[in-house]
């Protein structure tokens, strides 16, 4: 059985890198990760993609071309997974 974490992110850098460990720290690691950032205008996408680079699972960022809004923006991250099930996570 496969786990995709759909993950959501909007100006999260205050939280975002230990939401991050958290899920690198898990005993069942996922699949992949697809975040998809709501225009986010601080260092969000930077720790997105540090963090891409440090884990050995997929880490797919997906690039909003204008603001979804919450509800929107998880219907298209939950839209990109491929797994069997999908964890949704927020930021924070």
């Amino acid at each position: 059985m496969s786990i995709s974490v759909a993950l959501c992110t909007y100006n999260g850098a205050r939280y975002l890198r230990e939401q991050l460990d958290s899920i690198a720290g898990q005993t069942l690691l996922p699949d992949e990760l697809v975040a998809c950032d709501d225009c986010s205008s601080d260092n969000t996408i930077r720790i997105l993609e540090e963090f891409r680079d440090q884990v050995s699972f997929p880490v797919h960022i997906h690039l909003n071309e204008t603001n979804l809004g919450s509800t929107k923006n998880f219907e298209k991250s939950i839209s990109l997974c491929q797994s069997e099930i999908v964890a949704l996570c927020d930021q924070d």
